[in-house]
């Protein structure tokens, strides 16, 4: 999430908590830059990822020792069968979760990793092709990998025993990958239970967001309709109520909790896919549909003969009897009323990006058991602890509109300029407090509609100053030199380049840059479109190459310079002579960025 975006989520929270209070160098360039002592060293990515393989019947095992303060991504893993040979689903654990701001959610192994290929059928000139990549957490990328994996022979079979242990010493940036796309795990144990403690409070969302869904106007009023089922028609004494209802709430959470886990197993294989931009698009529009249903522009839910079945069907249970309140929970929680489908729709779309099952099965229990609370409570206490319904319930309703019309911007900031998402938190942050206020002029005179009155009236006032900051930036960055790259491809580019600048007298700063790079985005970002740094750079000849495809003549212009993982920033003097000394390797700042460059007498010394 953007800082935009964050502050303004953070003051649309404040404003309403009180109306629902429930890299690297080659031997080419070794030696070492003087004022960077501390600047971090990178290994070659077979020192990072130490790589090696055993066979042992119908089974390879595919193993990675990755070097402390590196790490591996794990939808970057691919395992191709020559054309002799067939596999079946690689097996490997969960990775840890990862975030940033260009690439959104991703998982990665920062520990041993052992991958597990069945082999269905193969020869004895049969291989695999293993392709993978890795960074550094100090901001340094590694081009993607490739290792051929030679196999014995296995028959249909499998009959055959061999083993082969082997490690590898080979060069693998001789042998270029036919593809970079995800290749995902399946995963029928270790499920890894670090992204739930990475986000605890997950859960406690969840189950608030089921209590205030218990609100809503067509889910009330079925209270005392459950409350009867619950019963069934007799008295019971507090503790046999509090039982069945108890039964009736976990039947209905055994449900959420089953989607909750097809649709993480289901984010397990297509988790990659969710960065996609026409991704993103996609459910951007489906939660702003949903957004539309609970504004009341349609109603959402399943056709009225699926419900009339399952209402049968749940009319055969018994009620008052133990089996048949839990069964009949079960079969509740399919028949989705209108209230309930958008929100639950938007939480399983948000459970399939995160791909963890163990995170989508508890996720989905805590939203069904914050619907069930104000069950229980009913059924013990009967409807005198329940408020009475009233316009407040359209009120609740048009607040989780509101949420859910936040997470369309949430995913396309990745998409959109900054400006635009700007304009789009701005438009948000309007509408909701303007709801606010119209709420407090709706309510009884009293200090709680003037309480509300005023925050909304701060919040907007709040909100339209940081908007007004933020859109003059656009305006700011326009007196801001813009920083052009030349664009080369090959060595021939380059030194054609490199003369042009010695015959101009100009230094030359070459970027070695990749979608996949995060610090190279960074780099583009925060560094070289600084107001401080992009006047500097107005003197240079800047060259940028982009390894992004690893195609042929990319990986022969990173092994002419001996460029072991990206970012990378070479430099040649205003003779045309490389610097090796001013080699940059990771992600740095405006400021101290400014500092090496003066250091290197590449720019004046910088006040």
């Amino acid at each position: 999430m953007s800082k935009i975006g964050s502050r303004f989520f953070a003051l649309f929270a404040f404003t309403l908590i009180s109306v629902f209070p429930a890299h690297a160098e080659f031997s080419l360039f070794n030696s070492p830059v003087p004022s960077m002592d501390s600047a971090p060293k990178f290994v070659p990515a077979d020192q990072a990822f130490p790589f090696n393989f055993t066979q042992q019947g119908d089974r390879v095992y595919l193993d990675w020792q990755v070097t402390p303060g590196y790490y591996l991504y794990q939808d970057k893993i691919e395992v191709n069968a020559s054309e002799d040979a067939k596999i079946g689903a690689l097996t490997m654990r969960q990775g840890l979760p990862h975030n940033d701001e260009f690439f959104g959610e991703v998982f990665i192994f920062k520990k041993p990793l052992t991958v597990t290929v069945p082999i269905v059928h193969a020869t004895d000139n049969s291989s695999l092709k293993v392709t993978y990549q890795g960074c550094a957490d100090a901001g340094f990328c590694y081009p993607p990998e490739t290792i051929s994996v030679p196999l014995s022979a296995v028959s249909g079979s499998g009959n055959k025993t061999t083993t082969l242990d082997m490690t590898n010493t080979q060069n693998s940036s001789s042998t270029l990958p036919t593809t970079v796309a995800a290749q995902t795990a399946s995963s029928n144990s270790n499920t890894d239970v670090s992204s739930l403690a990475d986000n605890w409070w997950q859960p406690l969302l969840f189950l608030g967001l089921g209590i205030g869904l218990a609100f809503t106007p067509c889910v009330l009023p079925m209270y005392p309709i459950l409350t009867g089922i619950v019963l069934g028609g007799g008295k019971k004494t507090h503790r046999q109520t509090f039982k069945l209802s108890m039964l009736y709430v976990q039947g209905m959470a055994l449900t959420y909790t089953l989607l909750g886990l097809v649709v993480a197993s289901a984010g397990l294989q297509f988790q990659a896919a969710f960065q996609h931009p026409y991704v993103l698009m996609g459910l951007s529009s489906l939660f702003v549909l949903l957004a539309l249903s609970m504004f009341g522009v349609f109603n959402l839910q399943l056709p009225a003969s699926i419900q009339t079945k399952l209402s049968e069907m749940s009319n055969h249970q018994q009620g008052g009897s133990s089996a048949g309140v839990f069964a009949m929970g079960a079969i509740s929680g399919l028949i989705c009323s209108p209230c309930t489908t958008a929100p639950l729709s938007g939480a399983l779309l948000y459970v399939a990006q995160s791909g963890d099952l163990l995170t989508g099965a508890v996720t989905l229990y805590a939203l069904a058991l914050g619907m069930g609370i104000p069950l229980i409570i009913a059924a013990m206490f009967g409807n005198k602890l329940l408020p009475k319904a009233g316009a407040w319930m359209d009120r609740v309703k048009t607040f989780f509109g509101l949420v859910l019309l936040a997470a369309p911007i949430f995913l396309l900031e990745r998409l959109l300029p900054e400006h635009i998402s700007v304009w789009l938190w701005a438009l948000w942050l309007l509408v909701s407090l303007s709801w606010l206020y119209h709420i407090s002029r709706t309510l009884q005179p009293g200090k709680l509609a003037s309480a509300l009155g005023i925050m909304a009236i701060l919040g907007l006032s709040g909100g339209a100053a940081y908007t007004y900051n933020a859109l003059l930036t656009p305006s700011v960055k326009a007196a801001i030199p813009s920083v052009e790259f030349i664009k080369i491809t090959t060595t021939e580019d380059l030194n054609r380049e490199l003369a042009a600048a010695k015959r101009a007298g100009k230094p030359v700063m070459l970027d070695f840059y990749a979608d996949w790079c995060v610090a190279c985005k960074e780099f583009e970002k925060y560094t070289f479109h600084d107001p401080s740094v992009a006047p500097e750079l107005q003197d240079f000849v800047l060259l940028q190459a982009d390894v992004t495809a690893n195609r042929p003549q990319d990986i022969k212009l990173l092994m002419s310079l001996n460029v072991l993982g990206l970012p990378t920033l070479d430099f040649w003097d205003e003779n045309g002579a490389p610097m090796p000394d001013a080699r940059l390797t990771g992600f740095m700042k405006p400021a101290p960025f400014l500092s090496h460059l003066a250091q290197n007498q590449l720019i004046n010394s910088q006040n």
